[in-house]
């Protein structure tokens, strides 16, 4: 399969990877497992048969020994209520749900709020087209380029020539990617204010996530962040004309403590002279009409409006999941002070059930798929080794989700994730907990997962079968 498919471009677009799936599950006959078009409304835990039993929407069970949510983190969209927009009679789309048919806004006036990662990506690629582009946006980010193009046949024949080592590699990098970047192995106070300038263009003009990995310090001391930062911020200023507009596109918070976006020409798509940025800071949104929207006492007339809001992530989708563990114990009690877990796999009170991606793994500051990868390798590894076993319940323990949320915070304060409002944090949803989720660090994870295993599952209790499956 490694052998076989050949990408066309370094970031490939949603029908390639759409393609891919579908390919994946073609070759290895996988459609007669998957129940395509079924939301799973919920899920409870019979005490009795020591099995889950799963509903969906269309009031068809299944009963589940062991019970998998692979929902993902980034799957429930974020869509503020502001006043008034159900008083817009213009159409109204989200990123997070993008309709299948192409959208023409051809010589339409588009309002795009949000500058994430899925808001830069829709700017850079409507602007062109539009009749004028108003960008409302709340936190500046950074974004990097993604110097995305065809793929290089050399380079993706040399990492075919030896896949596995090429995916060893990367598995034992922080983020679980970059092994074929120079290596990072000194602060980026070891050198010259020269030679560090130099380095951090070297990354810049190899685009992608590397910059943050130019020097070992970057992401666990703030002054050494600062200089990216900075370093990040000239960019800005030298590509946008307008001091002004520069000055509002230039972030003030530690480079990476927002999750980094990469782009194909974001801040230069501020010179163009149909685009215009509107700074909520200095402009909240008031109120929205039937025109468009009111921000700082300025009326914007739109044809249309993209909300590029995010989403609640890690823990949205399975809070808004029925699932109840002993019981009857509803997730959104147990989790109501934040979420608690151990691992990143296992919730004490609800023997059997896993969580992919969630809170206390490493999925938001990991290659996802690696992150995947490694999960289910473990969990696949633990289910056939308590079958041989002879034990039907493995639970995490209260003690160990405790000590497991302690140490992911642990690792946190040690970096520079909690400087600033994040969605690793929560801290994009009103009222939600504001507790960090993501786990920093993929190898010391992975060693940690194995030390489990290897040491009889410390942290869990694990019960005997007493019936027949």
């Amino acid at each position: 399969m490694q052998q076989e498919w050949c990408w066309t471009e370094r970031y490939a677009a949603q029908p390639e990877l759409l393609a891919y799936a579908n390919h994946v599950a073609d070759r290895y006959k996988l459609r007669d497992g998957i129940l395509l078009n079924t939301r799973l409304t919920g899920a409870e835990w019979d005490d009795a048969a020591q099995a889950w039993q799963a509903r969906a929407d269309d009031d068809r069970t299944w009963v589940a020994r062991h019970l998998v949510l692979a929902t993902g983190p980034l799957s429930t969209p974020s869509t503020p209520d502001f006043p008034g927009i159900a008083d817009f009679q213009g159409r109204v789309l989200h990123t997070a749900r993008w309709p299948k048919d192409a959208v023409d806004l051809r010589g339409q006036r588009v309002g795009v709020i949000g500058t994430g990662s899925s808001g830069v990506q829709t700017i850079t690629t409507i602007a062109p087209e539009v009749a004028q582009l108003t960008v409302f946006q709340r936190t500046p980010s950074y974004a990097v380029p993604a110097h995305n193009g065809p793929l290089d046949k050399a380079l993706e024949a040399q990492v075919k020539a030896d896949y596995p080592a090429f995916r060893e590699r990367n598995r034992k990098m922080m983020g679980g990617f970059g092994s074929m970047l120079p290596p990072n192995t000194f602060s980026a106070f070891s050198v010259s204010a020269e030679e560090r300038e130099r380095l951090f263009e070297e990354r810049w003009q190899i685009g992608g996530f590397g910059l943050l990995g130019t020097f070992n310090d970057l992401i666990v001391n703030p002054a050494a962040n600062e200089l990216a930062g900075e370093f990040v911020r000239n960019k800005i200023r030298g590509i946008v004309k307008d001091p002004a507009t520069a000055a509002a596109l230039c972030p003030t918070h530690p480079i990476g403590c927002k999750r980094l976006c990469v782009d194909t020409g974001y801040y230069a798509t501020f010179n163009r002279p149909n685009v215009r940025l509107v700074d909520l800071p200095t402009a909240p949104i008031e109120r929205f009409t039937a025109t468009g929207l009111v921000a700082g006492g300025e009326a914007h007339t739109l044809d249309a409006l993209i909300l590029a809001t995010g989403f609640d992530a890690m823990t949205g989708t399975l809070l808004r999941l029925d699932l109840r563990g002993r019981g009857g114990r509803r997730i959104q009690d147990h989790w109501q002070a934040g979420p608690l877990n151990y691992l990143g796999l296992c919730l004490s009170g609800f023997p059997n059930l896993f969580t992919l991606t969630g809170p206390g793994a490493t999925a938001a500051f990991t290659n996802v798929i690696v992150a995947i990868e490694h999960q289910v390798q473990w969990i696949a590894d633990t289910l056939t080794d308590l079958r041989a076993r002879g034990m039907r319940t493995l639970e995490a323990t209260p003690e160990a989700e405790a000590d497991w949320v302690a140490h992911v915070n642990a690792v946190a304060t040690r970096t520079i994730y909690l400087g600033c409002n994040s969605w690793y944090l929560g801290a994009n949803i009103p009222g939600k907990p504001r507790i960090f989720m993501p786990l920093f660090g993929f190898p010391a994870y992975v060693q940690k997962c194995a030390d489990v295993q290897q040491q009889g599952y410390p942290g869990f209790t694990l019960a005997p079968a007493w019936a027949s499956p």
